[in-house]
């Protein structure tokens, strides 16, 4: 029997095994799956690395390796967006995400752009210019510090926020609001939604090597 081959973006890790358990219910296909940062998952396919289906968090992947003529089909199939966790005990009764990040004495990470499409979306929260004031915070202070090649490594079962956090090496991380549910349920953290004026909408999207990824392209649809 044919194992699909699949490289997966990490924010995929806590539904993935739940879409493919309901896969191979429905097709009796088998996977193997390994998880990682979109954008370096896409360079290891550009290198040669054997993949029958590669699902991104960002668009802009599976888009630029069927321009390149290595994948054959694309389409998009999920959404995310963002939230900031903080450091509890650094939060003042008056603080909003926005004040947070305006404070000059709150250290605040992000996943790498380009490496990681966490870091890609954490970027664009500076693009508008009725934000300017904390673009500026953001991009002078934000420290890249996981999700790239040479990145601290997060141990397997913590969630990045939590682990950069605990360990000191930020009061404040932006990442996905998918992750908010199990933030939460840390005492020392608060986790504050960004509103959607201002938030981003990260989309999901797929691309096919072979053909035998084509019932599990139709799944994701």
């Amino acid at each position: 029997m044919t194992t699909l081959h699949i490289l997966a973006a990490g924010s995929l890790r806590g539904v993935w095994p739940d879409l493919i358990a309901a896969f191979h219910h429905q097709s009796g296909l088998t996977t193997d799956t390994h998880f990682g940062p979109a954008g370096l998952l896409r360079q290891r396919i550009e290198q040669g690395e054997r993949c029958d289906l590669f699902a991104s968090a960002n668009l802009k992947h599976p888009a630029t390796l069927l321009q390149r003529g290595l994948a054959m089909h694309t389409g998009k199939f999920s959404a995310n967006s963002l939230c900031l966790t903080a450091r509890r005990d650094v939060v003042t009764e008056n603080d909003t995400w926005l004040t947070l990040l305006q404070r000059d004495d709150l250290r605040l990470a992000t996943s790498t752009p380009l490496s990681d499409p966490s870091g890609d979306y954490g970027s664009c929260l500076t693009i508008s210019d009725r934000f300017i004031q904390t673009a500026v915070k953001v991009e002078t202070a934000r420290v890249q510090l996981v999700g790239g090649i040479d990145s601290l490594a997060v141990p397997t079962g913590e969630l990045a926020a939590q682990w950069l956090i605990d360990q000191q090496h930020a009061d404040l991380f932006i990442g996905y609001a998918s992750y908010a549910p199990r933030l939460i349920n840390h005492p020392h953290l608060q986790v504050l939604s960004i509103p959607e004026p201002f938030n981003i909408q990260a989309e999901y999207g797929w691309a096919t090597f072979t053909h035998s990824a084509n019932p599990l392209a139709a799944f994701l649809n």
